[in-house]
């Protein structure tokens, strides 16, 4: 049996905790905030309630399969409901496109709404990208990085390599397989889901789009954070500690190894292993003493794009919005315009922005446990925005922006046929700032770094620390970001520990 430390009670860290503690290892788990979740947020008032990071499940298996390893079902802890339709889509020009939550019903609503042969020229997308899925879930999303190695897994066939096509951007794709230009956007869309650029994000990210239609869009009744609250319960059931308000202050390291983590009250828990879910880079930048074993692992995370940041609203709002999906999204005229000012690139080269005209993104559950009444909406309205950093991009701090930009984006809603200001009781503005404060992602990256470039997935720190004792979870670790990600991450970490 093992003393483990998880550092970070996020959905990376639960779900390490959760497998370790059904492994007999004796896991305590450690939160500098007060509850659990992470990204994974949760805000309520006034009988309005929010989840504050991810709204939906893609990939529901990966937590099938940790509460089977942890001796439960997912479906007795939390409720699933498969969108349908899964999201609503609004384009510059006006043209709407409601996708069904099924993907054998997807052409046919593509061709309704943007012109016959869209369907065809989307499914023929699809069939690449499940090839690509095929190639790479086994070797890449759910194996450790092992440098050249995982690279000759993913090259052991020139026909899986010519699929994958490493040289090809996500943009590239579509304009090889889409002709309309409202396809195109479609896709590209896909590349925030890793808070990446598509003009410079891989191909194989047509991955998203192929898994979120074939094994669906899913909801938790009552809010995502159940899911966090569920994982956390199999891991206490299993014997794991959880201590929040706890912030970590240090990693240990003795002997060559890990051996503990000190707190930021001075208090010293004793490990033999630490699971970090922290951000790496904040891990690799003040946790972990410096050491000549990580300075590859440093050097990569400087070279790497971080990821994109969001802005958010929370509004509480009178009445009811008449065919509103479960998820909208408003997209701009000029998509381009709002990754330049996000990254910093053309036209805002060197100096990231608050995008001006941004894709705004409504998450409105239809789940009465989120509302006062039946006369009432909340809410998660999220923007793409630079992260927090005052020196050389936004100040997220600067007096009035946050205030003013929330205005913004109102304004926005209203052009685009949502103008909900006369209804809002009131409303929360969430900034990268507050994300960086909230979670310690270093300026509020949601995935840490982006997938910007063909080497992105390989400057993404390994799972196992070559300090030996220290492996890392969470959206900022191997294989990446989102619910499904993180939990396989868990699942490669406790692999790579092993039982008691």
């Amino acid at each position: 049996m093992a003393r483990v430390v998880v550092v970070g009670a996020g959905l990376g860290g639960l779900a390490a905790a959760a497998r370790l503690a059904a492994l007999g290892h004796a896991v305590t788990l450690v939160e500098q905030a007060d509850g659990v979740g992470g990204k994974l947020g949760w805000f309520t008032r006034d009988g309005h309630s929010f989840d504050t990071g991810p709204s939906l499940v893609t990939l529901p298996q990966v937590y099938r399969d940790l509460f089977a390893a942890t001796g439960g079902r997912l479906e007795d802890a939390v409720e699933l409901v498969r969108l349908d339709p899964a999201v609503g889509y609004r384009f510059g020009d006006g043209t709407r496109l409601t996708l069904p939550g099924h993907a054998d019903a997807v052409p046919a609503a593509l061709d309704d709404a943007l012109g016959v042969g869209t369907g065809a020229q989307w499914a023929a997308l699809m069939e690449r990208a499940a090839a690509m899925w095929r190639i790479s879930e086994e070797p890449f999303l759910r194996t450790p990085l092992a440098g050249a190695t995982t690279l000759a897994r993913l090259a052991r066939r020139p026909a899986d390599v010519a699929a994958i096509a490493p040289w090809r951007s996500l943009r590239g794709l579509g304009r090889d397989h889409l002709r309309h230009p409202h396809l195109r956007t479609l896709l590209d869309r896909y590349a925030t889901y890793s808070g990446s650029d598509p003009r410079r994000a891989p191909a194989v990210l047509a991955t998203v789009p192929y898994a979120e239609q074939a094994f669906g869009s899913w909801y938790v009744t009552g809010g995502l954070h159940r899911l966090g609250h569920a994982v956390l319960d199999r891991a206490v059931a299993h014997g794991a500690v959880l201590r929040t308000g706890c912030a970590v202050r240090r990693v240990l390291v003795s002997g060559g190894r890990v051996s503990g983590v000190e707190l930021a009250d001075g208090e010293r828990l004793a490990a033999d292993v630490v699971v970090s879910g922290v951000d790496a880079a904040a891990l690799h930048g003040g946790l972990l003493p410096p050491d000549p074993r990580t300075r590859s692992v440093r050097r990569d995370l400087a070279r790497a794009t971080p990821s994109l940041s969001g802005f958010v609203l929370l509004l509480a709002l009178r009445g009811r919005t008449p065919v509103l999906e479960h998820h909208t999204v408003l997209f701009p005229r000029d998509y381009d315009a709002e990754f330049d000012a996000v990254f910093g690139t053309g036209r805002h080269a060197g100096r990231p922005s608050p995008v001006a005209d941004p894709t705004v993104y409504v998450s409105a559950p239809h789940d009465p446990a989120l509302v006062p009444d039946g006369d009432s909406e909340s809410w998660f309205v999220l923007v793409n925005a630079p992260r927090h950093d005052p020196v050389h991009g936004v100040d997220w701090d600067a007096p009035g922006l946050a205030e003013g930009y929330a205005d913004r984006v109102l304004d926005v809603l209203a052009r685009r046929g949502l103008d909900v200001r006369d209804r809002l009781r009131w409303r929360v503005v969430r900034t990268p700032a507050d994300l960086a404060r909230g979670t310690g992602s270093v300026g509020g990256s949601i995935y840490g770094t982006s997938s910007n470039g063909s080497r992105a997935a390989f400057l993404r720190p390994g799972n196992a620390s070559r300090v030996p004792g220290l492996f890392l979870v969470g959206g900022s670790a191997h294989p990446g970001g989102g619910l499904p990600l993180v939990g396989l991450s868990a699942e490669i970490v406790a692999g790579l520990v092993g039982p008691a």
